[in-house]
Formats: structure tokens, sequence, C-alpha cells
């Protein structure tokens, strides 16, 4: 307790010194004595959050230090601390500067508050030489606080292109001065600063889409500097005008092409955003959405305008563009080559038609180069000093096509000469001059040249053929094919002269018997043109390949006539060979004469009669007088004529000639027939017999009592055999007929059977008398036995 007095003591009396030297500086500036050493102001700064220490004065340590702090606008001071060296006190509302210390009798701030700006004051009491006197140190605090983070607030995140926009740059606290600066960074590209913009705003008016990107703001002051967080300002423009490209890239006046069977693609960009929607359009007709259209082959139904539309959603606004892209396709195939014959020069011509563009083509021959010419190239060579085997190349070159194609063509000389005949058209109306001469690269010409050598018509290529009016005037005329080739000296040629046709018939009579077979030859000796052979019958009328009775057969210049089965009243007669031909007819005549066979005897009918049942009938005859036979007719009919029964029917007609008699059967019972008969002397038949209708059979009961009898014998035959049958197994029924009929030792061993039957059972077997019926003894049943006999008459 004493020890805490005496520290209170002294404090008390510092506590007292405190008062009376503030009421000193009630003014809030010091009042030195005239000798009191004054420090001037100093200015500290301090950092909010951190620590600053304020020393007071220099020299020996003080008895006595006191602190105090005078806030900025205030001109009452009021205590912080107080110190002797032995002891220090803090002021408890001290805590408002921050966290004070005392280390010695410097003053020491920490965790330092933004209440701490003002003046701080140190009050030093000293004793020197036995006097007090008082320093005083003088301090003008500033506290500096640091920026926080700056906010970016964009007055319009998303304008639209041509709007005003400000960007602000906010900092909630800081002390001043602050200083700014701006920074930008659009889509794809590095940041980039703005310069000349050191304020919170950044006004962009009007807006465009360079400004799109994200802002960042930076702030910095005396303490620290810091960066906002990005923010996006989002420009919204377009769709612009669309490029379009086509991939693989090839131009023409009008837009674009590529080749068939390729892979093209069109690619459409319009600047937008939002970015654009894109339609494709092929021939105003939808074909594709998407700002890339791959063609996968490309064919020519894919030539035409491609339209690419860019839609911007946000805005709604549209815009487009149109591009023509055209698909080259070659010709089909490959150039052809072919070479026309003129007088005296070689016509190349190469023609390789179609395609888009049209292929270019171009001559090449042993001398240079010919002409060029799109699609068709014709080319007029002189064919003087061109040897046999001459190469001329025709070249096609495309677009489409990484190559060129060729065609070739040789010139050679035909081989031999030319070659004529005659032919005379159906009707033998015109007469045909005909002339070749095959092969040569080019044909030859070939033209018709009278006797006078004039010419005949027009020439041709490798044919040549003239027309000529038939007439009788043409026969011994001659005419002339003149050929020309450009590799070929001199012309060949050859002749043909008109002769009329010359005939001969081997036999000019001919006869042959009734139904017999003919032979008319008639052979062709010459003519020019060939003449037509044919034959015409005796009432001159053609004979043609389908004649009935007839057969036309054509061996090399002859043309035989074939008779068949020969008739005297269709047949015989004057037959006619003519050659018909253009300049002229020939005839030749035949006689054909058909004899006929003689006539045959007579037949007569000697017996005609009817069988059993009247279906067949018995007919025999008779031959009157001698006479060539080859056969018999049989013909029969009702004998009772009605409507459409008048007409004879052969009833046989394939009967020997020695045969005297027929059975002939097929007849109706209910119909009564009448029969004649004919000689036939091969197809010359006799005078017919007289008519006869057949008889009744007679009756005879000869066959009905052989019927009878023999059934008579197979019914008695069938019994006997029947009783013989039931004897053999019951002999003691029949004992007459038993010891034949039943074997002596089968017998035996019955009797031996019955005796020791009859000793085992111990009884006496009974005798048989005389006159008894041993079937009434007998056990069995009965046999019936039916028999049928049926007689048919």
């Amino acid at each position: 307790m004493v020890g805490q007095r005496a520290w209170h003591r002294p404090f008390g009396f510092l506590l007292l010194i405190q008062l009376c030297l503030l009421n000193l500086r009630a003014s809030g500036q010091p009042q030195p004595s005239p000798r009191a050493p004054v420090e001037e102001d100093m200015s500290i700064q301090g950092v909010r959050g951190g620590s600053v220490e304020l020393a007071c004065g220099s020299g020996p340590a003080p008895l006595v230090v006191l602190w105090s702090f005078t806030p900025l606008g205030s001109l009452v001071p009021w205590p912080v601390a107080i110190t002797n060296g032995a002891a220090s006190k803090v002021e408890a509302g001290a805590s408002v500067l921050g966290v004070v210390s005392l280390r010695n009798s410097s003053l020491v701030l920490g965790e330092l508050r933004e209440g701490a700006r003002g003046h701080f004051l140190c009050q030093a009491l000293h004793a020197a030489g036995g006097q007090l006197h008082t320093t005083y140190s003088s301090f003008r605090l500033a506290v500096l606080v640091p920026i926080s983070k700056p906010q970016v607030r964009l007055s319009d995140p998303s304008p639209v292109e041509g709007a005003s926009v400000v960007a602000t740059c906010a900092v909630q606290e800081g002390t001043e001065p602050v200083t700014f600066a701006w920074q930008h960074q659009a889509p794809r590209s590095p940041g980039e600063a703005l310069v000349g913009v050191t304020g919170p705003l950044l006004r962009l008016d009007p807006v465009n889409r360079t400004h799109l990107g994200w802002y960042v703001c930076s702030a910095h002051n005396a303490v620290n500097g810091l960066s906002s967080d990005e923010a996006l300002l989002d420009v919204i423009y377009g769709p612009d005008k669309p490029v379009i490209t086509v991939e693989p890239l090839g131009f023409t006046e009008e837009g674009f092409w590529a080749s068939e069977k390729e892979e093209v693609t069109l690619s459409c960009l319009a600047a937008s955003n939002p970015p654009s929607h894109y339609v494709w359009l092929h021939e105003h007709i939808q074909v594709h959405t998407g700002p890339t259209y791959v063609i996968t082959s490309a064919g020519p139904a894919h030539t035409g305008l491609y339209t690419c539309l860019a839609h911007n959603s946000h805005l709604d606004t549209h815009t487009q563009a149109t591009v023509q892209l055209t698909i080259y396709y070659p010709p089909e195939g490959q150039p052809s080559c072919a070479v026309l014959p003129t007088i005296g020069a070689v016509t190349l011509l190469c023609t390789w038609p179609g395609g888009l563009p049209t292929a270019h083509l171009q001559w090449e021959g042993p001398q240079g180069t010919g002409p060029a010419a799109p699609s068709n190239i014709t080319w007029s060579h002189t064919a003087t000093q061109l040897p046999s085997g001459s190469v001329f190349t025709c070249t096609g070159q495309h677009p489409a096509l990484a190559l060129p194609t060729l065609c070739k063509i040789t010139l050679w000389e035909p081989l031999g000469s030319p070659t004529c005949w005659i032919v005379a058209t159906a009707g033998d109306q015109f007469i045909m001059l005909s002339c070749e001469w095959q092969g040569g690269k080019p044909p030859a010409l070939l033209s018709w040249l009278d006797g006078q050598q004039q010419p005949l018509g027009s020439s041709g290529s490798s044919l040549a053929i003239h027309l000529l009016q038939a007439q009788e005037g043409l026969a011994g005329r001659e005419f002339t094919c003149q050929g020309a080739h450009p590799l070929r000296t001199p012309d060949p040629h050859c002749q043909l002269q008109l002769e009329a046709p010359q005939l001969a018939v081997v036999e000019p009579w001919v006869s042959v018997l009734e139904g017999g077979e003919a032979w008319l030859s008639c052979a062709l000796l010459g003519g020019t043109p060939p003449a037509q052979l044919l034959w015409l019958g005796p009432q001159r009328q053609q004979v043609e390949a389908g004649t009935l009775g007839f057969a036309l057969h054509a061996e090399g210049a002859q043309l035989r006539l074939r008779v068949r089965d020969a008739d005297p009243a269709r047949h015989s007669g004057t037959y006619q060979c003519v050659a018909r031909s253009a300049v002229g007819n020939r005839s030749r005549s035949v006689v054909l004469e058909v004899l006929r066979y003689p006539a045959p005897p007579n037949v007569t009918i000697s017996r005609l009669t009817y069988g059993r049942h009247r279906t067949e009938v018995q007919l025999q005859w008779a031959v009157a007088g001698p006479g060539n036979l080859t056969g018999f007719r049989v013909q029969r009919r009702p004998s009772v004529l009605g409507p459409g029964a008048g007409a004879w029917e052969t009833a046989a007609s394939d009967i020997e000639p020695e045969s005297r008699g027929r059975r002939l059967g097929g007849l109706d019972p209910r119909v009564l027939y009448a029969f004649r008969m004919l000689a036939l002397n091969h197809h010359t038949a006799g005078h017919p017999s007289a008519v006869k209708t057949p008889a009744d059979p007679p009756f005879s009961a000869y066959p009905a009592v052989l019927g009878a009898a023999g059934t008579g014998m197979v019914v008695a035959m069938v019994a006997s055999l029947l009783v013989f049958q039931y004897a053999a197994r019951h002999p003691e029924t029949f004992p007459c007929l038993g010891p034949f009929l039943v074997p002596m030792e089968q017998r035996q061993q019955q009797r031996r059977s019955r005796g020791g039957t009859e000793a085992q059972a111990g009884t006496e077997t009974p005798t048989t008398t005389p006159g008894s019926d041993p079937a009434r003894e007998s056990t069995e049943a009965p046999v019936n036995v039916t028999i049928t006999v049926t007689a048919t008459p």
C-alpha cells in the first residue's frame, strides 16, 4: 500500500503538470518561455492500418513527457499519453487513433485510423542546472487511405452500333488525388491501353463495332493502385453485306466455276453481333441452312445463282449476296477425227461437241501445227507430197480435265480398184448401178459415167449408186465407175454392160402317167442385171412355191418345177419358163402330157350278209374278165335316202387285188346300209357294181347244242369230284367205295386207334348188323351242294 501510494504521488504530480501545461497552451499553439527551445511542425504521413512512431525531441531523457492530440478543425487538445520514464499512462479514448503505445518518450501509433489526422504535440519537462524548462515537438500527421477496388459501370452493356455509351469507374474510398487508366481488349485480340483517357468516365459517342470487348479500369493514389474486373461491352450491329467464297477457287466473267464431280464448298460470312443465321438459296429455292454449303459431287444441275441470306435475330435485319456458280463438265468421250475426200486435197475434220465451256481443239500434222478452234475445226491440207501413213493429231483441252485428250488419224491408200455390179429393184422398175472401193483414209471418191464419159448423178465416197429407169433400150449400153483418191495416181475405174437375159430348157416335151411325178427344168444362160426366173402354168398363172401339187427348186442358175400326183385335167398343158429383167424378158415353153391308166374290169357283189348282231357284214365279190388291177374300193350309204344321205362314203380302200372277200365292221344295227364296189387301176376307177343291201344270217342250232352239252359235262364232273371227296373223308358212309379211296395202312391205323379207345373204356364195341345204315350213325352234319346251269342259245 505504501509503495502504491508512493507511485501515485509522483504521477499525480505529473498530471498536475500536464494540466498546467495544457492550460498554458489552451490556444493550441505553444507558448514557450523566452529560453524554451521550440521545434517546428513536422509533417508525417501514415497509412490507415499501418503504424507511425513520433519521436519527442532529442537530448537527455526528460523528466516528464506529455503527448496531446488536436483533431483537424478543432482548437482543443486532448491528452493522449504521459510518461515519467518509470511509468506511463495512455488515455482510454486514444483508441480512436489506433493502437497507442509509448516507447521511451516516442509515441507509437499502430493500426492507424483515419481519426489520427491532426496535430500531435510532445511537451517534455527537463531539469538542467537546477532549473526546470519545457521543450515542445509538434507533428502534423496525415493518414492516407488506400483506394478500394474500382467498379466499372456501363450505361448500356449491349448498345446498338451508333448509340452513345458512358463507362464509369467508381472507387468507394481512397486518399486523393486518384488517377485513372482504361484498357480495352477486343475479342481474339490482345488488350490495349486507351491513351488520353485518365478520368473516371469513358465516353463512347457514337459507339461502333470496334468498341466491342472487355474494359478494365485502373485507379492509383499515393498508397496503392487496383484494377477493376472486366466489363463486357457487347455492341449489337450487322449483318453487313455477306461475302461469299467458293472452294476450289475458279473465276469466270459471271462469277465462279467448278469441275464436274468435284466437291464444291460455298462459304458465307456477314459481320454481325450476335452472329448471323444463314440460309442458302439455289435459283430462289432453299437448299441449306448454315454458313457453309457443301456440294459433294457437283453436276450440271448445280449450275445457277446461289444467294446467301444473313439474318440478325436481335435486330431482325437481313442482308444478302448472290454469286453465279457454273459447273464445268467436259464433252463426252473424246475428240472425233475424220477425213473427208476432196479432189486434190485432204480435208481433216475434228469435232468434240458438248461440254461447258466448249473444248478447245487444235490440229497438228507432219508439217507443223494447224488451225485451232472451239468444238469443231476443219483443216484442208494439200495432198501433194503426202505419203501413205501420214499421221495427223487433234488435241482437245478443257478446263475440267487435267490432261488434254487426243485423237489421231492416219492417211492410207485404198487397196485394189473399184468393183462394179448391177442390181434391179423390186418389180424391175429401176436398175441400180453400184460401185464400191473399200478402204483408204480418206475414202475414195466414186462417180458413174455413161458411154460418152458424161457424169451420171453426184459422186460418193467408197460407194457410188446410180438409178436408171428400166426400159428395153438399155440392153447393150456401157457404164464406167471412175475412182479418185488423193494418194493414188492414176485414177482406177471399172466398167459394166447391160445385157438381156438368155434362156434354155432341158426337155421341151415331158410325159408322165397319171398320179406320177414330172420335172420341168429351165436354165438362165446370161444377162446383166441378173434376171428372175419363174414358171407359168397352162392357164398362164404364175406357179408359186406354195401352190398345191407343185414345188419349185432353185439350183444355181436353174429353176426346176416339180409336178406331184399328175392329173390330166389339172396338169396337162404348156408351161412357160420366163426370165424377167429390167432390160427385157425372155421365155421358153415346155409341154407336159399326163397319160391315164387303162380302165380295170368290172366287179359284182356275190354275197352280202349281216353278222349275228348286225354290227358287221360279210362281203364277197367277183371280177368280170381280165384287166389291170391295183386294188378295190368299197362304198356304203344308208339304203333309205334322206336329207344329206345320198353321198357315198368309203368303207374300205386298202384291199389287195388278190382278195375276193372282206368283213366290214363299225355298222349301226339300227340303220340298213347299201353297198357297192369299184375296181382300181392306180388312179383309174372302174364302173361301180350293182348296189346291194345285206341279208340276215341263216338260223343254226348247232352252236347252242354244243354249248349246252359242254356245260352239262362240266357240271357232272364237278359233282363227281365233290362226292368222291366226301367219300374219301367218310369211308364208313360209302363202304363200297371206302377200300378204293382210303389206303390200307390208313385204315389199319384207324382200327387200332378205335380198338385202344374201347379197351381203355372197358366197353364192347357194338357190331354193325347187315342192313344197317352207317350214314345214320354218323354224327357229322350233311353237306349241301347246289349246281346251277344256264344255257345261252
